[in-house]
C-alpha cells in the first residue's frame, strides 16, 4: 500500500463562517440542489450526522447513472472551521484504493472572504500508482463543487 497526498487551496468571496456552514453542516439538503445533474441525494446511514457518522452520497442526479460513495465523518469543529471525513467505500475507490481521507479548513481573508485549503491522501491497495491526471482531476471536482457553492450562496443571500 501505498499513501499520495496533495492540497488545494480556493480562495471564496463568501465568509468562511458561512461556506463552512453551507460546505459542512447544510451540506446533505443543500449539494442535491445545487448540483442536481450530479448528486441525487445525500443520506445519513448511521448516526445523528455528527462524528462518527455515516453518510452516503448518491449520484446520478437527473438522467445520470447510479453510483455512490460511503463516507464517515471524523471530525467538525465550528470553532475552527475544520472537518475531516474518510471515504470507506464505494465506486470512487474504484478497486484502487483502501481509503481517501479527506480534510478542509476555511480561513478568513482580509477582505472578509475564505481561503479554503483542502487536502487529501488516497491510499493505495496493491501496487497501484496514481497519475498526475488523476491528482489533477480530484483538485479540479473539489474546485468546481466549491466554486458552484459560492454561485448558489451569492445568489441566494438567505440560504
Amino acid at each position: 500500500m501505498g499513501v499520495v497526498s496533495y492540497e488545494t487551496e480556493i480562495i471564496s468571496t463568501i465568509p468562511p463562517s458561512r461556506i463552512f456552514k453551507a460546505v459542512v453542516l447544510d451540506f446533505p439538503q443543500l449539494l442535491p440542489k445545487v448540483l442536481p445533474q450530479v448528486i441525487k441525494s445525500i443520506d445519513i446511514i448511521e448516526g445523528d450526522g455528527g462524528v462518527g457518522s455515516l453518510r452516503q452520497i448518491n449520484f446520478g442526479g437527473e438522467g445520470g447513472s447510479s453510483m455512490y460513495v460511503k463516507e464517515r465523518i471524523e471530525a467538525i469543529d465550528e470553532e475552527k472551521l475544520t472537518h475531516s471525513y474518510t471515504v470507506i467505500e464505494g465506486d470512487v475507490l474504484m478497486g484502487k484504493f483502501e481509503k481517501i481521507t479527506n480534510g478542509i479548513k476555511f480561513d478568513a481573508t482580509p477582505d472578509g472572504g475564505s481561503m479554503i485549503k483542502s487536502y487529501s491522501s488516497y491510499y493505495t491497495l496493491g501496487d497501484h500508482q496514481i497519475k498526475d491526471e488523476e491528482i489533477q482531476g480530484g483538485k479540479d471536482k473539489s474546485i468546481g463543487l466549491f466554486k458552484a457553492l459560492e454561485a448558489y450562496l451569492l445568489a441566494n443571500p438567505d440560504a
